[in-house]
Parts: C-alpha cells; structure tokens; sequence
C-alpha cells in the first residue's frame, strides 16, 4: 500500500470521528438548524469516503459514494446559508448529488471520465463553499462567527481540497502517468478535516451566542424586542435621523379589550392573542423599522425615513392581516388602537416622542377604539 493510499485509508475513520464530535458537543435534538445540517453533512461525507475507499469496489458502489460526497458538500453549504447570508442556487445544490450519481454511474464502462466528472463537480462544490465563506454574516451574527480568523479557517479547508481535486482530474483526462495527484488530494483531504471540525464547532458555537444575545433582548412571548433594547436601538434611529434630516415617526398601539378578553377566554387565549398580534407586526412592519413590546398589551413601532400616509398605511396593513388570521388561529376576533407622533427639532429622546404617541392612542381609545389618531399639527 502506497502512502497515498494509506491516507485515503484514514479519511473514513476521520470523517466519522469528527461526526461523531459534533454531535456529542452540539447534540442533535438541541441543536440548531445550521448544526444539523453540518452534522448530516459530516455524516455523509463519511459515508461517502467509506464507499470510495477500495479501489476495486464495484462501480455503482463507487457512484453511491459519489453522490453522497456530493449531498455533504451540499448539506454543509446549506449550514453555511442558515450561519451567513444565504446565497441563491439552493435548487442547484439539491440536484447536484442526484445528478452527479446519476452520471457517474452511466459512465460505468470509462471509470477515468467518471473520476475526472465527479472531481470536477467536487471541486465546484468546495469553490462554492468557499464563495459563501466570504459573504456578509447576518446582523444578528456575534464575534464567533464574523471573525476573519474563522472564514480563513473554513478558506484554508476547502480551497486546496478543490484545487488538488481540479489537478487529479486534469492528469486523469489527460492519462498523466504520475501519482502526485493522488497524493496531493490525500493531503489536501487530511487538512481539510483536520480544519473542518474546529470549523464548524465555532461556527455553531457563534450562532448559539448570537441566539443566546438574541433572546437576552426580545419578548419571549412575542418574539418582538423588548422595552429596555427597543429604547437602547431607538438612539441609532434618532441619530440617523436628525443628522440627515429624515422624517421619523413612532405609532404605539394597543389591543382593545384585552382584559375581557383574557377574563372570558383564559390566560393562554390572552397570551396567543399577544403573540399573534406580535407576529402580524413582524411581518407587515418594513425593512428598517424597529418594533418592540413596550408592556402587558402596548406595542410600538419606529419608523425610519417615514412619508406622511406611512402610519396608515402600517395601521391598514396590520388591520387587514388581524382579521384574516385571527378567527383561524385564535378564534376571537381582534382590533386595536393607535396614536402616532413625528419626530420634532425640541426632542430630548424616545420618551418625549413616546408621550405624544401615547396621548394620541388614548384619544383614539375615547373616540371609540379601533381607530388610528395622530398627534395634533402632525401633518404640519
């Protein structure tokens, strides 16, 4: 046995030790959505080199070991979208295996021309892996996973796998005699998972702080930011503001008749009716604005670079998406009031423009509730 094919040899064992690491230290049941991905993809890659390993394996062996390759490269590129910034071709990657598999076994009477394929695809794959290296993190993404020492890591792992497999398939389409290629992917392939499994384990240990500090600061019933970081984040909003000189405006609402609600209808039906509402606010809210969880049934949202129909426009959207998923989700019906407030030159801060908002909602709650007041000379 040549050393070339000593390495191969270990690949397996490696692979399968550095899955099993990963799933005594994450665990399976407890771990994120991005530590079960990498975990599966570890645990086919294992596989995959299991199956490659003899040379005189039988070829649809050989090409299931291809395929599942494939699905863990696949697999780890989608822990890396769920970690960073998800990037398109998610269809592609779910096809490739398929494909590749598929390929490499009808290619069965030129095993050279099928090698050469699957080192090609591989190496795409790694290329691929690494493009998604170098894109923007999340913004909810702590230190442990936008270092630049983490990204070289990963870069250090998958770069020269892909490119020790782009020379074994140039030597095998073009019959190079020499057995440096082989040698040079064993090589590569040892650092490779000699680098993954710390990479990877800060990965998910950077998104499980980035959790943890997400959930420090957000309402554990309705997912919003609670009061204390809502004040804290509002500063950015008012400094942004008023150095550019941007319209900025804060709508407080308020689900009417929540304590009947909760005495007719129980604390959980209350408790859902809050999380709903937090819910529809999430998603009828833009881009940029900052909504919280003020207190009990009191809400609020600000509003950056807001034009003059925007708190109504807000206020129909939210309505509109209150009544369609409430007699469905919860059963009573649902509606609430709200007052809104621009930002003015006199504003000291969050709760001066607060106390306008508020006297707007409790003018709107006299008028009748269910209706939407703005703050007097609002539209001056």
């Amino acid at each position: 046995m040549s050393f070339a094919d000593a390495l191969f040899a270990l690949l397996p064992l490696q692979a399968l030790a550095a899955a099993l690491v990963l799933i005594t230290l994450v665990g399976w049941r407890g771990a994120s959505a991005g530590g079960r991905w990498a975990q599966a993809g570890v645990i086919a890659l294992a596989l995959g080199l299991a199956l490659l390993g003899p040379a005189t394996a039988p070829h649809g062996l050989r090409s299931l070991g291809v395929a599942l390759m494939s699905g863990g490269l696949s697999a780890l590129w989608w822990a890396f979208g769920l970690w960073l910034t998800p990037r398109p071709g998610r269809r592609a990657m779910a096809a490739v295996p398929v494909l590749l598999g598929a390929a490499h076994a009808l290619l069965h009477a030129d095993r050279a021309a099928a090698q050469a394929l699957a080192d090609a695809v591989l190496a795409a794959q790694l290329a691929w892996l690494g493009v998604a290296l170098t894109r923007p993190q999340r913004s909810t993404v702590l230190q442990g996973l936008t270092t630049r020492r983490w990204r070289l890591l990963g870069l250090a792992a998958v770069l020269p796998l892909a490119a020790a497999l782009l020379a074994r398939a140039a030597a095998t389409l073009l019959h190079h005699p020499a057995a440096w290629p082989d040698l040079l992917l064993a090589l590569a392939g040892q650092l490779a998972l000699l680098l993954a499994l710390p990479m990877l384990l800060l990965a998910w240990r950077g998104q499980a702080e980035a959790d943890l500090a997400c959930l420090a600061h957000t309402d554990a019933l309705t997912g919003l930011t609670d009061r204390a970081a809502f004040a804290t984040r509002s500063l950015e909003l008012f400094s942004m503001a008023r150095r550019f000189d941007e319209p900025l405006v804060l709508l407080v609402l308020e689900l009417d008749d929540f304590d009947t609600l909760q005495a007719e209808h129980g604390v959980d039906v209350a408790e859902r009716a809050l999380a709903l509402f937090g819910s529809c606010m999430q998603a009828q809210m833009r881009l940029g604005d900052l909504a919280g969880r003020l207190g009990g049934e009191r809400f609020g949202v600000l509003m950056a670079r807001c034009l003059p129909d925007g708190p109504r426009a807000l206020d129909a959207r939210l309505r509109a998406a209150l009544a369609e998923r409430a007699p469905g989700e919860l059963g009573p019906a649902l509606s609430f009031s709200a007052g809104w407030a621009r930002l003015r030159p006199g504003d000291r801060g969050l709760p001066d423009l607060q106390r306008r908002a508020e006297t707007a909602l409790y003018e709107a709650r006299r008028a009748g509730k269910g209706l939407l007041m703005a703050e007097p000379g609002a539209a001056d």
